[in-house]
């Protein structure tokens, strides 16, 4: 199987959403997700894009992607954040995930970054324990909070 990874185009936005929606599917979510094919082409290739994406194909079809952006810290200075990696499940185990892996990592040395992060399920251990392999550190101490669109909905009205 040849294996290759390169910077994701607009035309591949409609495999990179089968892909969220099957990482979706595979985190329990399979109902959550709300973007398009038409949100991923605006978001990612307008005049300002929202996030860069790699694309991993085996054999010439595209079977994995990872999603990231750049964030400020500010105790480090730019940093990029790993939104999502995932792989095919018929392609997982077949060095695809470990190829964008080490891309997303390599891009993120290339462009200066002082960090690279992301965040992972506590019950997927196979991936928290491919991260502590490779070098990273996973927090058990922070907690990742959110404010969805209802719950902003809400707070901006009682303010108001």
């Amino acid at each position: 199987m040849k294996i290759e990874v390169r910077k994701a185009a607009k035309e591949d936005m409609p495999a990179v959403l089968r892909l969220i929606k099957e990482l979706a599917e595979f985190e329990k979510e399979p109902d959550a997700v709300e973007v398009s094919v038409a949100d991923l082409e605006r978001d990612g290739f307008g005049e300002h894009p929202l996030f860069e994406c790699f694309i991993a194909e085996a054999d010439g079809k595209i079977e994995g992607m990872a999603l990231f952006y750049y964030r400020y810290s500010t105790w480090k200075g730019k940093t990029i954040h790993l939104e999502d990696l995932v792989v095919s499940e018929a392609y997982r185990g077949k060095g695809l995930g470990s190829a964008l892996y080490n891309k997303v990592i390599e891009y993120s040395k290339e462009q200066g970054c002082k960090r690279t992060e992301w965040v992972v399920l506590d019950w997927n251990t196979n991936a928290i324990e491919f991260y502590k392999n490779s070098g990273a550190t996973v927090f058990d101490e922070w907690r990742t909070v959110q404010m969805d669109e209802a719950a902003m909905q809400y707070f901006c009205s009682k303010r108001s």
